[in-house]
């Protein structure tokens, strides 16, 4: 085996998880005209998680916000300020070791973190169950995936999504994907999952190759529709995509609430 690999072996959360603690980020939603609520809240485990919770008047809906492996939910405040003008809320959240959440990240860890975030806003904070549009990118979607099979939402966007990680190692490092423990298996437990479905993916996705959200897509169970951003990489699929971006987003979620007597 050499060095890389038993590295990989050894250490294989610091090359999955990279994440910034309290407080790196930009911890001031207003500077992008934005008003959060803080949320916390403990998982099953007792961890203790933060969250943020943006509301529009009148929404129509709620997304729910799993993102992905970098960062912390400050980084995303610029992506919310887009998507808040479609009419819904957004709650997004940080798993454990994210932001101000405590604790150390992990697989088993981070789909726990997410059913705790789901009870918290459907019991604490009264958000109906079925207006709830459940969102995962890169990492995230697998979470998203996770969370999607074993609680009731609306529908489910997967943006940057990938079969296994298995299937991501395997096209980074040769043989690598035979000693990794994590799994990430969106692929058997998408057969799981019966709302309707959004894939998006950059074309030029170089971290998670857009054929691996092909792959995870001919599994998936239809209503189910997959866009593809052209020319976006990994990290700026909502800026290459602009308009036609947040309009693919906006119809989709039209189309799966119910109709407004």
């Amino acid at each position: 085996m050499s060095l890389v690999m038993l590295l990989m072996v050894l250490f294989e959360e610091k090359f999955i998880y990279f994440p910034y603690k309290y407080p790196e980020g930009t911890w001031r939603p207003e500077t992008y005209g934005l008003k959060a609520e803080d949320c916390f809240f403990t998982t099953s485990d007792g961890v203790k998680l933060h969250g943020w919770f943006f509301r529009v008047d009148h929404s129509k809906a709620t997304l729910f916000w799993c993102h992905g492996n970098a960062g912390n939910i400050t980084h995303r405040l610029h992506n919310i300020s887009k998507l808040l003008p479609l009419g819904i809320n957004v709650f997004i959240f940080d798993y454990r070791g994210y932001g101000k959440s405590e604790g150390k990240p992990s697989e088993q860890g981070v789909y726990e973190d997410a059913l705790a975030a789901y009870d918290f806003l459907t019991m604490d904070k009264g958000v109906e169950s079925l207006s709830l549009i459940v969102f995962g990118r890169s990492l995230g979607a697998a979470v998203a995936i996770d969370l999607a099979s074993r609680r009731v939402c609306r529908g489910l966007i997967l943006e940057s999504s990938f079969p296994s990680a298995q299937a991501v190692a395997k096209g980074m490092l040769p043989f690598i994907h035979f000693f990794i423990r994590s799994r990430f298996d969106a692929e058997s437990k998408i057969k799981d999952i019966h709302v309707p479905l959004l894939f998006t993916h950059g074309t030029e996705d170089r971290t998670i190759p857009m054929h691996l959200g092909r792959i995870l897509f001919e599994k998936a169970n239809e209503p189910k529709s997959f866009y593809e951003i052209v020319g976006a990489d990994h990290n700026d699929t909502y800026i290459v995509g602009g308009d036609e971006y947040f309009r693919r987003l906006g119809t989709f979620i039209d189309q799966v609430l119910p109709p407004v007597p």
